[in-house]
């Protein structure tokens, strides 16, 4: 049976970006590294871009986990940190449920390491809880495809909605016309690819 297909608004999503930490990061298996890091720091630039409330989260950073990536904090340093003691579910950590609660954002976009952990379970908590979720997949890693693979079907059975980054800037956009160079640029900071196809219509553009 199809479901209704539940648009992201940027005046209704916040973004969670939960464990990614250094010692974490060297646990992802299924995505390439310069990839995974990349896919995390253009979610971070959509966030940004779009002003939606972010959120930033880290498990046990005394230990293995390690600190927080510092280009997020350098990125957020005004956004709410919340540094668990240890709780591996962050929606078992209170202060990390109320800054989710304070942005008043009833979607959210959730990224994280590793993905049948950091990702899910927050993710799964939040579903049972009324929220709109969105899980942004290529900005999540964990060990394997077999692990993945079955994070994502275990949060997309529950209700959660699977999207790449560049498809959750696309639909949080709307419209090319809204603003074709910001977008553009977005694009082109972390698909190489795509600097491409933006410098050549700059340069029609500069033509005319």
């Amino acid at each position: 049976m199809s479901k209704p297909y539940k648009r992201l608004d940027k005046n209704q999503a916040a973004v969670l970006m939960v464990d990614h930490q250094a010692g974490l990061l060297s646990l992802v298996r299924d995505i390439e590294p310069d990839k995974f890091k990349n896919n995390v720091l253009a979610l971070a630039d959509l966030a940004r871009y779009f002003k939606l409330p972010t959120i930033l989260t880290t498990s046990f950073e005394d230990g293995p986990n390690g600190p927080l990536v510092p280009e997020l904090k350098q990125m957020f340093p005004d956004a709410p940190f919340i540094p668990r003691p240890g709780q591996i579910n962050a929606w078992d950590n209170e202060d990390f449920v109320a800054a989710v609660r304070a942005t008043g954002k009833k979607q959210l976009l959730i990224a994280g390491v590793v993905t049948e952990v950091c990702v899910a379970f927050p993710a799964l908590s939040a579903i049972e809880e009324g929220f709109e979720v969105f899980v942004v997949t290529d900005a999540s890693g964990t060990f394997n495809e077999i692990t993945r693979d079955s994070a994502w079907r275990r949060m997309s059975e529950a209700g959660a909605q699977l999207m790449t980054w560049f498809g959750v800037a696309c639909e949080l956009h709307r419209d090319w016309r809204n603003d074709i160079e910001g977008l553009g640029t977005l694009f082109s900071n972390h698909i190489p690819d795509y600097r491409n196809l933006i410098t050549a219509y700059t340069t029609v553009k500069g033509g005319k």
